[in-house]
């Protein structure tokens, strides 16, 4: 609760300072295809994003877009081996929940199309492994919580595109790239860090 907090204000302290300028605020969600650099057999693990985005616009090229995004990240393996005419398959996932805030600089190429890049901190909210394997076709399923392994808090970089509709809708896909390792011992192997790809749509009142 005190990372939801924190990250509300800091999305309301930005909008605060600039009151003065066009506010718009909307929800946004979509789809996440998410990662782990550093773990070379792993997989994408497809998640989900929702959250909500204030935009400040300048003028009619560029804006600050900070957010407030509940995201769910990590990635997945699998296999299968056959030994003695018997055959083993495991599927396993490592699953983590962040509550990210981006804070984003836009520029509009033409009216409606825009570039974006900006920061991001995310907020570790839940880590949790979950291994599936069949053995002889015996299946068995295992969970774990293991937020213990992985930093509280994570650093990265965020860069899309986005095009606004008239009506006020918005699609926008982003690619957020943990700049950050964030497993909680760093002792030993390759840093482990977030990498996600956001696809979205979005309404922005004004």
């Amino acid at each position: 609760m005190k990372k939801v907090i924190l990250a509300a204000f800091v999305l309301g302290t930005i909008t605060t300072a600039v009151a003065q300028q066009q506010v718009k605020f909307g929800p946004k969600a979509g789809l996440n295809f998410a990662n782990l650099s550093g773990d070379d057999n792993s997989d994408m693990l497809t998640g989900f994003h929702v959250g909500a985005v204030a935009e400040i616009k300048f003028n009619e090229k560029f804006s600050i877009q900070p957010e407030v995004v509940y995201s769910a990240q990590g990635s997945s393996r699998s296999g299968s081996t056959t030994l003695l005419g018997i055959t083993s398959s495991f599927e396993g996932k490592q699953k983590l929940d962040y509550i990210n805030v981006p804070i984003m600089a836009k520029y509009y190429i033409i009216d409606g199309f825009s570039v974006e890049a900006g920061p991001q901190i995310g907020f570790l909210m839940k880590a949790e492994s979950e291994l599936d394997t069949t053995i002889a076709g015996v299946n068995s399923n295992v969970k774990g919580d293991n937020k213990d392994s992985f930093k509280s808090t994570d650093f990265g970089l965020g860069l899309g595109l986005a095009y606004d509709l008239p009506v006020g809708l918005f699609v926008n896909a982003r690619y957020n790239l943990g700049l950050s390792d964030i497993r909680e011992n760093t002792s030993a192997g390759d840093a482990v860090k977030n990498n996600v790809i956001q696809v979205g749509i979005g309404y922005k009142f004004d």
